[in-house]
């Protein structure tokens, strides 16, 4: 183990260094969607907590469609960083930043047009599906602003400077917290809103925080020599297929792994109300262990981009394994916070004890696939700073569309073993996932160790 160590060590520094920024930045888009529950889980009651459920298993996939885009600038920008190419990253961004206005506008008009007829034929509970609707209006408004602000932080993040966004997120969720118990409850001569309260305090958040990051990094010194192209006028057909080239996959990447545990949400909301509750409280807290490891993920997208494009293929395969470590120890430490406190986590969310038994019986499961998330959701980082995303992204189609949720309907539904039969489908779905991810990253690294290879990126 010793040696082990040493062997890492200065990878591990400098992964850290990276990741802790952008993990709690990462968390931050978490904590919106966990704050809503726990105002709403202690103010407005099951019901509304039920929603909640149903609206972010709705909304999680054109979510993650915005957010997979915007990400194909981050290692776009460290390989051409680590190439000193600067001129290419303004390039980037200008036709990133135009990518992602217009996926926000097109994924709204889905929602409105579509997602909101959808909701009403799930075999959902009347009450749930009335509550649901103006929380999935605002929240899909929430969108453009989400991702402009995405596309400055990729790029900010990109070129290694992460601990702004960091900021910018922890006064958000501030804002978006104190907003929140103001409009639910009703505060300061406002009136109650209810459920319709929480989307309001996250389109003013995510508003927000898009202007003072857009203000950041268009302003600050430090990116005056990247930002000499960034113009509108520089928006082009070629940027935009190559960003789209890894952001597209990526997107899928994401959606296929959202969708499934959406999926699993509305199975669970056919099981009871009660279940679905305890669902949404126990994948609140797990989705807050899974963003701070796609943080690591996020830093490790960053130095393998680095080392891919400098063609330091060693560094690369010592830094990515690294990662793996890191995040390995990490879900392991979760792991047993979620064992031993099972039955007082679901606390923060609710008082229901009928909710809270089932979620802590959850919460065991949780501890499992904690594991095999981390390991996943690097994986796909660590490939997607290299390049390679087609193939990664026909392993998460088949880890949980073909082995998780089938699973999971077999043995909730079928079996009757109910939300933790579920559970157990997600749980078989991630494990899956983690080890074709991380055969995978063998393969193409040992081959580009060998071959020294440098890609050739599309130039003026």
């Amino acid at each position: 183990m010793k040696s082990v160590f040493l062997k890492y060590k200065p990878y591990y520094g400098e992964s850290l260094k990276l990741a802790i920024p952008v993990v709690i930045s990462q968390l931050g888009h978490t904590l919106v969607q966990m704050s809503d529950s726990i105002i709403v889980g202690h103010f407005a009651g099951t019901v509304s907590l039920a929603a909640v459920s149903l609206v972010n298993s709705l909304f999680m996939t054109p979510l993650v469609i915005g957010m997979g885009i915007s990400y194909g600038l981050t290692p776009l920008i460290a390989q051409n960083n680590g190439r000193g190419n600067f001129k290419e990253c303004g390039l980037l961004l200008s036709n990133s930043l135009f990518l992602n206005m217009l996926s926000g506008i097109l994924l709204f008009a889905g929602i409105y047009f579509g997602t909101m007829l959808l909701i009403g034929h799930l075999d959902q509970s009347p009450q749930v599906v009335t509550e649901a609707k103006p929380y999935l209006l605002l929240l899909s408004l929430s969108l453009i602003p989400l991702l402009v602000f995405n596309t400055f932080k990729q790029f900010a993040e990109g070129l290694g400077f992460t601990k702004q966004a960091m900021l910018i997120s922890i006064w958000g969720n501030l804002l978006n917290i104190c907003l929140g118990v103001i409009f639910v409850k009703g505060l300061f001569g406002v009136h109650p809103m209810g459920i319709k309260g929480v989307g309001y305090s996250t389109l003013i958040d995510r508003c927000v925080m898009a202007i003072v990051m857009a203000i950041y990094v268009l302003r600050s010194p430090i990116f005056k020599q990247y930002l000499k192209s960034f113009a509108i006028k520089n928006i082009d057909r070629l940027r935009g297929i190559q960003i789209m080239k890894i952001g597209a996959p990526v997107a899928l990447q994401y959606t296929f792994e959202v969708s499934a545990f959406g999926g699993a949400a509305i199975l669970v909301g056919v099981i009871g109300l009660d279940q679905q509750a305890a669902h949404q409280v126990a994948i609140s807290l797990a989705a807050m262990t899974y963003m701070m490891a796609s943080g690591i993920s996020a830093g490790a997208a960053i130095k393998s981009g680095n080392y891919f494009g400098a063609g330091h293929h060693q560094n690369l395969r010592l830094s990515a394994i690294s990662n793996y470590h890191i995040v390995l120890a990490f879900m392991a430490i979760t792991a047993l916070i979620f064992t031993f406190g099972r039955h007082l986590l679901p606390w923060i969310i609710t008082s229901d004890q009928a909710v809270i038994d089932i979620a802590a019986q959850l919460l065991i499961i949780a501890a499992f696939f904690q594991l095999f998330d981390g390991a996943q959701v690097v994986g796909l980082g660590i490939l997607r700073g290299m390049g390679d995303v087609n193939i990664p992204t026909i392993f998460t189609f088949l880890a949980y569309w073909v082995v998780g949720l089938p699973v999971g309907y077999l043995l909730g539904i079928k079996f009757n073993l109910g939300v933790n039969g579920v559970w157990y489908g997600l749980t078989l779905g991630l494990a899956t996932a983690s080890v074709l991810l991380f055969i995978r990253f063998n393969i193409i690294s040992k081959k580009h160790r060998r071959d020294n290879t440098i890609p050739i990126l599309a130039r003026d």
